[in-house]
């Protein structure tokens, strides 16, 4: 009998799922768009609209390389499409239709397109490209252009204005210009992510968030205001919604150079290195940024988060040639180094030293603030966060930082920061005292147990129910001696030192005779308080008065206050040649 035959047993083999799905083709595309592979890259986009045919981007791609291909007329039919089916707010579809018909040598169709596109875009962001287009046709046509306004245009000067007082870190004044054009223009919708931007760097997350939402539900696409909206929503550790958004980001392929650059940068920020380096690389091979070290700085950060470290450091050179006075890539190829010895922690992509290494930089530094880190918005961008948003110590460090700037800006949060009824009461006092010492317009006003106080135009001594012209002279007198020897926190002591002297033995204060020997008395219980090598032989000579006349002041003061215990309670080892 013949044997039955059987089927031959087969392993289980693993089968490993591709998902295809137009993230999958759009990737594809991506990577053939980088080695030049325009069929490749065409067959790709093709598929990734067909799995997501209401998706504008997926159709703007593969209009691009069809015209990059030089099949105007298809990349036509698909803009077209575009605008008249699937996103009317697409108006940069026009101006590459014009683009195109530019190509074919349609002169009159390309200046119907560019005139549709600049009467009708409110963002404007190929406005220069738009005014060479505009020569050439003219010269073709041998006319002038059939134009009659510019809608991105609408309130450009103080959009300028704002974006320069932007750039300079003066964040109040470019809110007030952005917040009246916004209300003028509601579509401006290039003032609305600047605003949301300027609110950001104050420290306002919610106004900046709400103002990023009104954009989009204006114009759903519009790329800087969800590359902001992924930066907020990581702030406020949203992952869900931020994950939600990425996957759009990452089918994103920005043709402009602004564009590009914002989505690089976000992509950076967001810890998205892979994304953020292929991006800059990007920049960095079209030339159009010129030799412009940020750039390479970005791109060296981005290679250094990824690990390729001789590429970062070759980069980081680049930007010590381009941008000789900088310390940023001296403190970046020392973090380079500590990554390569274990220590790996991702780099930031902002143009400046980390907040902690600022502040390092301050206190070295013997005149005070350099002049260009009060001008670098992102230091005073992150000074104003922390104010908001730092623990006590830190805050302490910004309100001293603010006393060296010194300007309108600075006045504008010291005052916001005196009406929020959560700060601190020391910090506020510290607050006030820097603004009188900036000359600030009386009155300053405070929140005191849930009510907005104006102070009297005498130091804070609410004790007190009067103060006199001689004890305004010792403060002044000994504050006068002190400037730029002692920190604006010792300075603030000071007062706050006189003021209590005076409280507890009002009425029965001293008469003033010689000021400048309760001034000297001041400044040494002062020096002293903050463990400052100090004599009363040295403050005598300083102030003109005896050694005898300190002593005996320094000794009233002292009774009065109860400095000795309370010196004795927080350094109990403080030894003194001199009695305290």
């Amino acid at each position: 009998m013949a044997k039955k035959k059987h089927v031959a047993k087969t392993k289980k083999r693993n089968v490993i799922t591709v998902q295809m799905d137009a993230t999958f083709f759009f990737e594809r595309a991506v990577h053939s768009l980088d080695r030049n592979r325009y069929d490749k890259a065409l067959k790709y986009f093709r598929r990734a609209v067909e799995f997501e045919p209401d998706n504008p981007v997926n159709h703007c791609n593969l209009a691009g390389v069809l015209s990059e291909t030089g099949n105007y007329e298809e990349s036509n039919r698909i803009l077209q499409q575009i605008v008249e089916q699937i996103d009317p707010t697409m108006t940069e579809c026009y101006f590459y239709m014009a683009n195109n018909y530019a190509n074919m040598e349609n002169y009159e169709a390309a200046e119907e397109a560019l005139v549709y596109y600049l009467e009708h875009d409110p963002n404007g962001h190929f406005l220069e490209e738009s005014e060479e287009m505009m020569e050439l046709l003219g010269y073709e046509l041998e006319r002038p252009t059939k134009l009659t306004s510019i809608k991105s245009r609408e309130g450009l000067f103080e959009h300028d204005k704002a974006r320069t007082l932007l750039e300079e870190g003066k964040f109040s004044e470019a809110v007030r210009i952005l917040e009246k054009l916004v209300k003028k223009s509601p579509d401006f919708l290039a003032a609305r992510n600047n605003l949301a931007l300027a609110y950001y760097y104050m420290g306002l997350f919610d106004k900046a968030l709400a103002t990023i939402r009104q954009v989009l539900e204006l114009e759903p696409g519009n790329l800087h205001a969800l590359c902001n909206l992924a930066i907020f929503h990581q702030h406020n550790g949203d992952q869900e919604q931020l994950n939600e958004l990425l996957l759009s980001l990452r089918k994103t392929y920005p043709m402009h150079y602004d564009h590009i650059f914002k989505l690089a940068t976000t992509m950076g920020i967001l810890s998205e290195h892979e994304t953020a380096y292929r991006l800059f690389r990007r920049l960095l091979k079209t030339g159009e940024s010129g030799l412009d070290p940020c750039l390479y700085h970005y791109t060296a950060v981005a290679a250094c988060n990824i690990g390729k470290y001789a590429e970062a450091e070759k980069l980081w050179r680049t930007v010590e040639k381009l941008d000789p006075g900088t310390d940023i890539p001296r403190y970046y190829l020392e973090q380079m180094k500590e990554a390569e010895n274990g220590n790996k922690k991702a780099l930031g992509y902002h143009y400046h030293l980390p907040f902690e290494e600022q502040f390092r930089v301050l206190e070295k530094a013997a005149d005070g603030i350099p002049d260009h880190m009060k001008r670098d918005p992102l230091v005073r961008s992150s000074f104003f966060w922390a104010l908001r948003h730092g623990d006590v110590e830190t805050k302490l460090q910004v309100i001293q930082a603010f006393g060296i700037i010194a300007d309108s800006e600075v006045e504008d949060a010291l005052r916001e920061f005196l009406l929020d009824p959560e700060e601190d009461e020391y910090l506020k006092k510290v607050a006030i005292f820097v603004l009188r010492s900036m000359r600030a317009k009386e009155p300053i006003y405070v929140n005191l147990d849930g009510r907005e106080t104006p102070l009297a135009s005498s130091p804070w001594s609410p004790n007190l129910p009067i103060w006199k012209d001689k004890w305004q002279e010792v403060m002044e007198a000994a504050l006068h001696k002190m400037d730029k020897r002692y920190d604006m926190i010792q300075q603030h002591d000071l007062e706050t030192l006189w003021v209590e002297f005076l409280t507890r033995v009002y009425p029965d204060a001293p008469k003033i005779g010689k000021v400048e020997g309760w001034a000297a008395a001041l400044e040494y219980l002062t020096a002293k308080m903050h463990r400052r090598e100090i004599s009363y032989h040295e403050v005598s000579l300083r102030y003109g008065i005896s050694v005898t006349t300190v002593s005996k002041n320094v000794k009233i003061i002292d009774r009065a206050c109860g400095l000795k215990e309370k010196m004795d309670a927080i350094f109990p080892k403080l030894s003194s040649s001199e009695p305290f």
